[in-house]
């Protein structure tokens, strides 16, 4: 197949380029088109911009009712908030660990997934203190997830709110110290759960580090991303009447992608295409599993968000966060 590499225009703080069709210098941000039907997501001339950088470790962004975007800067334990054209402040500090226990510098200690629910509550899925917790609107924060059949979680990772109002989140032992290996696991397998009614229940356990996890458009299908090293794919179950899962089946398999990365964060767009960070960059594979094309930043992207009309890509990469307009956009969990 045949690479092409569409006109950008790249925006970073004191540096601007343009980057014509062709190879583009080592670290570039652009555009790869692998398919024609790109063209409908992406317009050629699209800008990717840095938005902001100089964090510890970026994850977990959200669009917010007021016009502005969250995320989670993990090993400074707090959750971010960025208003366009303006500085990130500390939005919530300690925004997942409140231990008292020393952890190496760098340690996934605090916040990673994001989300908003239909009252318009932050929800957070907590690393160093193995829960969910919630924010109501009078700034009180109440915890709502923990426990399993009376078991410690290991540590959530990315969360989505359904319309049904159950939540469903992702829990495999990054967070852990010695992660699948520490010895304060109690909980012998990674789930994939729900939150319904006050009781948590396990859909899936059948993926070692299960990640990023987004429905499609019409919630009939629940997408989960697979970040174990030997088992770099996207998973695809299909949501039953009652909010529980049916087995699971391989919707794209990057093991042969030779970038480097393993797949993280996802999102969905309304023509049920998905955003999902991986090797390479932000791969977009259609709903028939096609990979149609990639968006590259400089550094190694971990998730993404739908933030401003709608039809803005967030992208949280290591240091930084950047974006890129597109054409047909998706559903932020913040918004109708």
């Amino acid at each position: 197949m045949r690479l092409r590499v569409l006109t950008l225009l790249v925006v970073t703080a004191g540096f601007t380029s343009l980057f014509a069709q062709g190879p583009a210098p080592q670290g570039a941000a652009r555009v790869v088109k692998l398919d024609p039907a790109l063209d409908t997501i992406v317009a050629e001339t699209a800008m990717v911009e840095k938005v902001a950088g100089g964090f510890g470790f970026v994850e977990g962004p959200v669009w917010t009712r007021d016009g502005a975007l969250l995320f989670s800067d993990i090993p400074a334990n707090a959750v971010m908030k960025l208003i366009p054209g303006g500085q990130a402040s500390v939005f919530v500090t300690p925004a997942g660990y409140t231990g008292t226990e020393t952890r190496p510098a760098g340690s996934h200690i605090g916040s990673n997934g994001l989300t908003i629910d239909r009252q318009g509550r932050l929800i957070i899925a907590e690393h160093g203190d193995r829960r969910i917790s919630r924010i109501e609107a009078d700034g009180k924060r109440v915890i709502i997830a923990d426990k399993y059949d009376g078991k410690r979680l290991n540590s959530p990772n990315d969360v989505v709110v359904r319309s049904d109002g159950g939540l469903y989140f992702t829990d495999p032992p990054y967070g852990l110290p010695q992660q699948a290996k520490d010895p304060g696991k109690e909980i012998p397998f990674s789930g994939i759960y729900r939150l319904a009614d006050g009781k948590v229940q396990v859909l899936a356990q059948d993926l070692a580090f299960p990640n990023g996890l987004g429905f499609s458009p019409d919630e009939k299908l629940l997408y989960v991303a697979s970040s174990e090293q030997s088992r770099r794919l996207w998973m695809r179950y299909e949501v039953k009447s009652d909010g529980t899962l049916g087995a699971g089946t391989v919707f794209y398999d990057a093991n042969a992608e030779a970038g480097r990365g393993i797949p993280d964060g996802l999102k969905l767009d309304a023509a049920g295409n998905l955003f999902g960070t991986g090797p390479g960059g932000v791969m977009i594979i259609s709903p028939a599993g096609k990979l149609l094309g990639r968006i590259e930043v400089p550094e190694q992207p971990a998730n993404v968000a739908w933030g401003d009309d709608g039809k803005t890509l967030y992208i949280t990469a290591r240091s930084s966060v950047y974006r890129v307009k597109v054409l047909a956009g998706g559903k932020r969990p913040c918004c109708p």
